[in-house]
């Protein structure tokens, strides 16, 4: 049976390099329809308050991007890899063929910076907070759209006919690699293969995202697209344990890698999907507000900033003033750096105690990633539960889905992080798995903050 598995597997990575054209026609209707479902709803007028997501353009894009897409692009990416990158994914397709084009440039060194994905996550995730991006179809067209466009620009420029904006700048790339450590399949490069040039002598293929195949390790990078598939008979399609990229490879992770988990994915995606029900962000911009009118200041309790700076729908009573848009900024600016940097802290006296460098707590940071990804899916998926509700589904079962799987993710974050100590003595691996207990056990506080305790 494992062998019949793996086969398949095989053949599985191999028939998508053999039947790249119809991969194409496919990522061209995605295209086409991430297009339509994106730039038509932001032509129409607002929804009221009696219309359906089964009688509305604008509703059905919302759910289709916010509550099936987005969320389940990356569960797709923990169980499959980056196909999402490779396959289907249009802002990689229009950025690929704009560059095959395109100008053919050089990629300057600038746009080789590690931080970048980082940087481009933490600010597209605050910009759409300010704009109520999963509730405007303006607002998804600005970000998505926006977005799209700069990944063509970038094509049109640099390289040749590949991906420079995915590999480089995609503001969710970083996340995806993250996730895609996760993957229970990846393509294997044997190395000794590979330099043996064994039959068969395929054309080599052509990497969009630019990677060294012949040293490729793990999943993270990988778009898993099959071009390379059966390359010099080295690469191959195949299953592995989902705990294997963490445990084996997580010591060679890099600072951003870390920085972008702890106070991106965990830190301020948990601030962001909290603040509007979270009564510590009322308690703030109350105080704020008594500030100014203490001090007759009142400019800032202005609705009138434009709707690409600040939420301003008045028309549906939607309208952000200046001091909520201060009081979003600080909250989820102060959420990433009191969680995220809380739970650096117990990472690193963890590593501290262990006698380890502190490139141990990077790989402690890593064994959270299960825990990071299951709060973007529950975070993202309260969109997906709230418009069904609108609907006039009950979904009874939610609490409990919720309840499970935060409890996994922490189980399955803490047995990552035993078997990353299993390399210290058992007197020292106390400090570092007490550390992701409580890292883990603070998360789940969040959550159960979020669903239950507010």
């Amino acid at each position: 049976m494992k062998l019949l598995f793996s086969r398949c597997l095989m053949g599985i990575g191999n028939g998508l390099r053999r039947h790249s054209v119809a991969v194409q026609r496919a990522q061209w209707i995605v295209v086409l329809f991430y297009v339509v479902l994106l730039v038509t709803p932001a032509l129409l007028p607002l929804p009221d308050n009696q219309a359906r997501m089964l009688d509305n353009l604008t509703l059905l894009a919302q759910f289709v991007f916010w509550g099936i897409w987005w969320p389940f692009v990356l569960l797709s990416v923990v169980l499959f890899g980056r196909m999402w990158c490779g396959l289907l994914c249009p802002e990689g397709a229009l950025s690929e063929w704009a560059s095959q084009h395109g100008m053919g440039r050089g990629i300057p060194r600038w746009m080789r910076w590690a931080g970048w994905p980082t940087v481009g996550f933490l600010a597209t995730t605050l910009y759409g907070q300010l704009i109520s991006v999963y509730d405007y179809a303006q607002a998804a067209l600005l970000i998505l759209g926006g977005s799209t466009i700069a990944a063509m620009l970038v094509g049109f420029f640099y390289g040749r006919g590949k991906r420079v904006w995915c590999r480089y700048l995609c503001p969710v790339s970083g996340v995806f690699a993250l996730l895609a450590k996760l993957a229970p399949m990846h393509y294997r490069v044997s190395e000794e293969r590979w330099q043996a040039n064994l039959p068969p002598h395929l054309p080599a293929p052509n990497c969009a995202p630019l990677l060294d195949i012949r040293r490729m390790r793990g999943a993270s990078a990988c778009h898993a697209c099959g071009r390379c598939s059966g390359q010099r008979d080295a690469v191959r399609l195949i299953a592995r344990s989902s705990n294997e990229e963490i445990v084996h490879l997580g010591e060679h992770g890099n600072l951003w890698e870390a920085r972008l988990l702890l106070y991106g994915v965990i830190g301020l995606a948990m601030a962001a999907f909290q603040w509007t029900i979270s009564p510590w962000f009322i308690a703030l911009k109350q105080s704020m507000a008594e500030w100014l009118v203490a001090h007759d200041q009142l400019w800032p309790l202005q609705a009138d900033a434009p709707w690409w700076v600040l939420t301003h729908y008045p028309q549906v009573n939607d309208a952000f003033t200046w001091l909520d848009g201060l009081s979003i900024c600080l909250y989820l600016v102060l959420g990433a750096l009191l969680l995220g940097g809380g739970i650096h802290l117990l990472l690193i006296a963890g590593s501290v105690l262990a006698g380890k460098p502190l490139a141990f707590a990077r790989h402690l940071a890593l064994c959270l990633v299960p825990t990071g990804a299951a709060g973007l899916f529950l975070g993202l998926s309260s969109t997906t539960v709230k418009l069904l509700r609108y609907e006039g589904l009950q979904l009874l079962w939610v609490n409990q889905a919720r309840a499970v799987l935060i409890v996994a993710a922490g189980l399955w974050s803490l047995y990552l992080g035993w078997r990353v100590c299993t390399q210290l003595p058992w007197q020292s691996r106390q400090a570092p798995m007490l550390a992701l207990l409580l890292s883990n056990t603070l998360l789940g506080y969040g959550w159960w903050l979020q669903f239950w305790g507010w």
